[in-house]
């Protein structure tokens, strides 16, 4: 009956966020006059600047933040999951919801730069914060919050628990069993996921431990390394496949396109997982990476929309695109029952025989390792906020006790119960998100206008609120 309720609520708010993220997309791309494209140059010039103080968060270490939680387990399990689930064709529509949802990151967190907070160790908001102050509606900001902890600190966190441990079931030592025994009962089971998740809930609450500067200096070390090595051996593997390409376009464009196949069975199409499992992985419009770009300290929050698009397409045109043609390529043939980990374990061990199932081990410790803890950085803005001040110590042991031990709990659940409760939360975000940004997407527009115009007289573009049209005193820009 759970998983009745479950996959019901999913399918029918699953229709609701593709026309939400599709007519949002495109109006943002329309008003903005196709940002994502015009202003690429200008996107590499915010993302080298640097910081303004000695202990600013950088545009770069924003990006790194919002990048660790977007390039994670879902551009690989996530991946593999709807080629194997919505066949070749999932690729062209994770392609279009990065290249239309970019402008809606450029939205989401221009508006989350032009209504951060200060506090005592920097600058800090997101959507609950432009919910409360332009809106003037804390009771939806507060639901967006709690929305937010239930998301990240559980769903995703826990799918990407489980994500990794997944990986190890290639090797011989994964099946363990465990028997429990005593008067009148016993039972076995699995025990290497417990002990995987174990671990990786350790390390995640050390982390955690140390404060939300080790969280930026951690992801920032790990994620350039990281994403540049698996998009290397994915190129690799894709050149020593190369006569395989032409084949492969083929393919992509053609079931993108089989309309009588897609609405004759629509929850299950190409079409549906594309758009989800692209959102998943690049969070365009959801509303998280807002709480990462608000922390940089920049002269104008134009910079920080800019470097937002640049991490969705990172996310998705680079590092989901090298996945999917990574196993495309490969000759091995997508199915039902070796969806996820699977799948990419065997398309590796095809083409670079053993060390393929090791390479993606490590690949896929170190996506989940940063995603969590990427994660639970924008769980902390959210209890900031509900709470209208940060956390005594005593709340924050709890939290991450707790946080930890989801993680743990994650590893050991069900693949398909946790892919469909987190995509019901973030559906719930970015239902919340998405209309509110359409509501305020005026000003980050005319923000975006008097950042080109500064751009055309070669200044280093400054923001003051009163040139948008806020004539609201808030903490930053007056």
């Amino acid at each position: 009956m759970f998983d009745k309720i479950i996959n019901l609520l999913n399918t029918n708010l699953s229709y609701a966020l593709i026309v939400v993220l599709i007519l949002g997309g495109l109006y943002f791309t329309i008003r903005t006059r196709f940002v994502q494209f015009r202003l690429f140059g200008e996107q590499i010039r915010a993302v080298t600047e640097k910081p303004k103080g000695k202990n600013s968060v950088s545009s770069f270490q924003a990006l790194m933040v919002s990048t660790a939680s977007r390039v994670g387990t879902g551009n690989i399990i996530g991946v593999s999951t709807a080629l194997c689930l919505g066949g070749f064709g999932s690729v062209f529509w994770m392609w279009l919801i990065a290249i239309i949802g970019a402008s809606s990151a450029f939205i989401e967190s221009t508006l989350a730069q032009i209504y951060k907070k200060r506090g005592k160790d920097g600058c800090y908001g997101g959507p609950a914060y432009y919910i409360q102050t332009a809106l003037k509606k804390r009771w939806l900001a507060v639901i967006f919050s709690v929305l937010l902890i239930l998301t990240y600190g559980a769903g995703f966190n826990m799918l990407a628990s489980y994500n990794l441990q997944s990986t190890f079931s290639a090797y011989d030592f994964y099946n363990t069993t465990c028997t429990v025994s005593g008067d009148g009962f016993s039972f076995s089971f699995n025990i290497m996921p417990w002990i995987i998740g174990g671990i990786t809930a350790l390390l995640v609450g050390f982390c955690l431990f140390g404060g939300g500067k080790r969280i930026i200096k951690t992801t920032s070390l790990i994620v350039p390394v990281m994403g540049m090595a698996y998009i290397l051996v994915a190129l690799v593997i894709t050149v020593m496949n190369l006569p395989s390409l032409p084949s492969i376009f083929r393919t992509i464009f053609t079931e993108a396109f089989d309309f009588k196949a897609i609405f004759g069975g629509f929850s299950g199409s190409c079409l549906m997982f594309g758009i989800k499992r692209g959102l998943f992985s690049n969070e365009a419009g959801v509303g998280s990476a807002p709480n990462a770009s608000s922390s940089a300290v920049v002269s104008h929050p134009v910079k920080q929309g800019l470097v937002q698009i640049l991490s969705v397409f990172i996310d998705t045109i680079l590092v989901c695109t090298a996945s999917a043609f990574m196993c495309m390529s490969s000759g091995v043939t997508p199915t039902k029952e070796i969806s996820g980990a699977v799948y990419v374990q065997q398309s590796l061990q095809k083409t670079l025989g053993d060390f393929g199932p090791i390479f993606i081990t490590v690949a896929m410790t170190l996506f989940a390792f940063t995603t969590l803890i990427g994660n639970l950085f924008y769980v902390d803005k959210s209890f900031d906020h509900i709470l209208g001040r940060e956390p005594s110590k005593k709340f924050k042991t709890v939290y991450r006790l707790i946080a930890s031990a989801l993680i743990l709990i994650g590893a050991v659940l069900e693949a398909n119960t946790l892919w469909s409760i987190s995509d019901i939360l973030m559906a719930c975000m970015t239902l919340i998100n998405m209309p509110v940004i359409a509501i305020l997407g005026k000003y980050a527009i005319r923000a975006l206008k008097d950042y080109e115009s500064q751009r055309k007289k070669g200044k280093d573009p400054v923001f003051k609120a009163t040139s948008v049209g806020i004539a609201e005193k808030n903490d930053y820009w007056n």
